[in-house]
């Protein structure tokens, strides 16, 4: 699926991250990063299906799990047009954007990982995911600490530095409902990103992440 010209030509649109250059190398960039990012996606399906039946593998160009290698320069600083990585989301059937309940594959040069749980949630969904820890924090342990998901995981992400306002300063999870992301991190070596292997390896660090997956969904009230 990726492969070292993959990355290679990751690391040619770093240096040359203009139109012009993307426009000459369309064709290469299709059959090096689209072409394997979809066939990678499609034959994630039926294992998404055995372990999370809500959450969508969509080997679409346009809208699916495949993120755009577009940036969105609109508000920011960085007018680079181009993402120098691959970013593929596995989202639940019911969110719409980066922001719902999903799993996440990382692969760039300087860095391959694979994520899972809520990045950045918006602020009613955050809220609902705070309140099940603080209401349910037994759950919550065992979920963060379940021996599978620890072992290969580790939680990411944001954290207040004062405790969110209306939860008490020795509440027992009080360090992690300081977190503004919910997510969790394994490492993917470049060697395992681009092996034929990586589908298995994928499927078994996401199945390894359902005690966080459904914490978060049963959260948010939907479906694991």
């Amino acid at each position: 699926m990726f492969s070292q010209a993959t990355l290679s030509f990751l690391d040619e649109l770093a240096a040359n991250n203009n139109r012009e250059w993307f426009t000459a190398n369309q064709a290469r960039y299709e059959s090096l990063v689209r072409e394997p990012a979809l066939a990678f996606i499609a034959a994630m399906a039926p294992e998404l299906a055995s372990f999370a039946p809500h959450f969508r593998a969509e080997a679409r160009k346009i809208g699916g799990s495949l993120m755009r290698v577009q940036r969105d320069t609109r508000f920011a600083r960085d007018k680079r047009p181009y993402k120098t990585n691959i970013g593929i989301h596995f989202r639940h059937q019911l969110g719409k954007d980066v922001h719902a309940p999903g799993f996440y594959v990382h692969i760039a040069s300087d860095g391959c990982f694979l994520g899972a749980g809520c990045w950045h949630p918006e602020p009613d969904a955050l809220a609902r995911i705070r309140t099940h820890i603080a209401e349910h924090p037994e759950r919550w342990f065992a979920a963060r600490d379940e021996r599978q998901f620890a072992a290969h995981w580790a939680l990411a992400g944001e954290c207040l530095s004062r405790p969110p306002r209306g939860y008490a300063t020795d509440h027992p999870a009080i360090d992690d409902l300081k977190r503004k992301d919910f997510i969790a991190l394994a490492p993917l070596a470049i060697a395992q990103a681009t092996d034929q292997a990586l589908l298995p390896l994928a499927a078994r660090r996401f199945a390894e992440a359902a005690p966080l997956i459904s914490f978060l969904c049963a959260a948010l009230g939907a479906p694991y």
